[in-house]
């Protein structure tokens, strides 16, 4: 591991592969430091020709840790319903000129992107924001910010309050039940504690969580300028998501032009293992495609 110095921050950041790699950026979602990216569904995609970047957003890992103070429980749900309660020091879109600048750290023009949930979103950004910088774009299970589709279901959202507690001695165990309300039929128990206990061990940082999640909030709706991407774009949401429902990939897909979704049945808010293998066929795919011809949502799959 090591660091990169960009827009007056530390990022933390690996590299995975052969140096003659074709590069491709991941991007993790709200909370989720880079290990949070499994090592083998890495080693996967190095065997599939890529470079690989995994970092630590700011606010999280080993990243720098933002000083505002964090926001409260109460604030959060109230800025998750009403735009109007959301005030951050930063938005997606920093984060994505963050992403910007380990590129240019790293001496990379351009780069395969893919996103996760938050990181889906700093991706689409990136996407808008140096459209040089990047050569295709992977967004997964997230959304356009518009507030109207992908929002999560009202059941879960009851149930989060007891999840988010900043207690170090429930992290661990919260983790675990937030995965299991949030993911699919594939969920591994064992698997994610494991993670869990490798991120604790790692870094605690539940502030940054919180300020992250005000940063989604605070960010405007990215509808229209994803109607200029103009890089083969794939979509990929499962169908069981509660956490942001399926209509956040229908809608991010409609908005960029020739993009591809894919909507796996047996998906939740996770990357089911026994997706693994497909997941990755679409992003190799999606990687060598040609531009799109400007047609908007006209390919589509469930798998």
């Amino acid at each position: 591991m090591t660091a990169a110095s960009v827009n007056g921050i530390t990022i933390e950041y690996e590299l995975h592969g052969e140096d003659g790699g074709d590069p491709l950026l991941l991007v993790m979602g709200l909370g989720g430091q880079l290990v949070g990216w499994p090592s083998e569904f890495v080693d996967l995609l190095v065997a599939r020709g890529f470079r690989v970047i995994r970092f630590d957003n700011r606010d999280i890992g080993l990243s720098t840790m933002m000083p505002d103070p964090p926001p409260t429980r109460r604030r959060l749900i109230q800025a998750t319903l009403f735009r109007r309660f959301a005030k951050s020091s930063y938005l997606v879109g920093d984060m994505a000129d963050d992403a910007a600048g380990l590129l240019d750290h790293l001496g990379i023009d351009k780069a395969h992107v893919v996103g996760i949930s938050m990181g889906g979103m700093i991706s689409q950004a990136l996407t808008i924001r140096h459209p040089a910088k990047v050569a295709s774009l992977t967004s997964i299970m997230s959304n356009t910010g518009d507030r109207k589709h992908g929002k999560i279901k009202r059941s879960l959202l009851r149930k989060l309050p007891k999840l988010m507690v900043r207690n170090p001695d429930n992290a661990v165990d919260n983790g675990v039940e937030m995965f299991r309300l949030i993911s699919g039929p594939h969920f591994d128990a064992v698997a994610s504690r494991a993670l869990g206990e490798e991120a604790y061990a790692r870094s605690f940082q539940p502030a940054g969580v919180a300020r992250q999640t005000m940063a989604i909030a605070a960010s405007p709706d990215r509808t229209w300028d994803l109607r200029r991407v103009r890089v083969p774009t794939l979509v990929v949401h499962g169908l069981v998501d509660p956490l942001v429902t399926p209509s956040g990939g229908i809608a991010t897909a409609q908005a960029i032009p020739g993009a591809k979704l894919v909507m796996y049945p047996d998906m939740g808010h996770d990357l089911p293992r026994p997706r693994w293998d497909d997941l990755i066929a679409e992003v190799v795919d999606n990687a060598h495609r040609d531009r799109p011809d400007g047609s908007a949502g006209d390919r589509a799959a469930v798998a």
